[in-house]
């Protein structure tokens, strides 16, 4: 009796031990969450138009030769023929150009929103009404037409010479500000296979996924073809492919923990790190290293006013280095974050002396992560 309680007594330390080991963290993620459907996708647009309506906010046609060009060009095609070599000084009018993105399965008649922004030196846009703009694709083909009042989050006021601005006010958005005039080609449901393309490339997660399909009957076939795609034959049409892909997205894959990375941002110098990141013992010596730069000037006068002297202007300068801490501290194995956290923090250095910490503890082998600065 007594050997078989040691025995549970070591199974349990032993299952305990598995679940709190490093790397073996796992939880349950939707396909739709860690993959997308290749050829399912936006695609952008963008046009060239004007804004018409500003309170003299708008483009120094001396400036931007454009802006008239443009608005001849399309006061020609209403009909209306401005005479060769007029100086039109125009103030409530802007160059602008508009982009869009056109979304999957879009059809004709559906509205998007627009983003419209200057494009010469107008001050403000805000209170403007975007003229009838069409939008292009990469293919030079028209797809939607876009025409509406600008709305503009900015505000801004100037008087005596001064001024005061919030937010930008030379770019606005107009809500459901375009129609769709053509659909684009799609094949969706003539094949008889569907990619799925992962956020991030994981061999480990690809085939999770496929695995997790396979499971499920009536969901078709999965092979994962490398670390972001997986390939998976199902019947051709759009109706069981939709049936099909809406199972599919919501299955539940159990992601592992990743690789470890330590993310340094050198502009902002914040650090991240994530759960897997290790450390293996090792000695940090963090001092700081200061130099001083005292420079005083001096005026010198002769001692009597009418001896012929001259005033002379001396300067005294004096360098001070200071070095202070610089203790080498010892830093344990850490089999977690927790571990790594207090660590670092027990160095007590700053952030911006936390990323030379880093880079030299991955160059000495003791960091257990990828470090990436961006």
């Amino acid at each position: 009796m007594y050997k078989r309680s040691v025995m549970y007594k070591r199974l349990i330390m032993l299952l305990l031990l598995t679940v709190t080991l490093p790397g073996t963290v796992a939880f349950a993620e939707r396909i739709r969450d860690l993959a997308t459907i290749v050829g399912v996708r936006d695609n952008a647009l963008i046009g060239y138009g004007l804004v018409v309506g500003l309170d003299g906010t708008g483009d120094q046609t001396t400036q931007t030769p454009f802006t008239t060009q443009t608005l001849s060009n399309m006061l020609s095609q209403l009909g209306v023929t401005v005479p060769q070599g007029t100086n039109m000084q125009l103030k409530n009018v802007a160059a602008v150009m508009v982009t869009a993105n056109l979304p999957p399965f879009a059809r004709p008649g559906q509205n998007i929103d627009v983003v419209v922004s200057s494009l010469g030196n107008a001050k403000s846009i805000r209170g403007g009404t975007l003229l009838m703009t069409p939008l292009k694709g990469v293919d030079n083909q028209v797809y939607a037409m876009a025409q509406g009042n600008v709305l503009v989050g900015g505000a801004g006021a100037a008087a005596g010479g001064s001024s005061v601005q919030v937010n930008q006010l030379a770019g606005g958005r107009i809500s459901n500000g375009a129609i769709i005039e053509r659909e684009l080609p799609s094949d969706f449901g003539k094949k008889g296979m569907i990619y799925l393309q992962l956020n991030k490339n994981d061999f480990t997660l690809a085939q999770n996924v496929s695995d997790a399909i396979n499971r499920r009957p009536g969901l078709g076939s999965a092979a994962a073809l490398d670390g972001r795609t997986i390939q998976i034959f199902m019947p051709t049409g759009s109706a069981s492919q939709v049936r099909l892909l809406a199972e599919i997205q919501n299955v539940s894959v159990t992601v592992g923990a990743g690789d470890a990375r330590v993310i340094i941002n050198s502009r902002t110098g914040s650090v991240v790190m994530n759960r897997t990141v290790m450390l293996d013992s090792c000695a940090v010596a963090q001092g700081s290293l200061s130099v001083t730069v005292n420079k005083q000037d001096n005026v010198s006068q002769p001692d009597t006013p009418f001896a012929g002297g001259q005033t002379v202007v001396t300067s005294n300068t004096e360098v001070a280095v200071r070095q202070q801490g610089g203790a080498l501290r010892r830093l344990n194995a850490s089999p977690n974050l927790n571990d790594v956290v207090r660590a670092l923090n027990a160095l007590g250095a700053t952030p911006i002396d936390l990323m030379s910490i880093l880079q030299t503890m991955e160059s000495a082998g003791c960091l257990r992560a990828k470090l990436e600065i961006i």
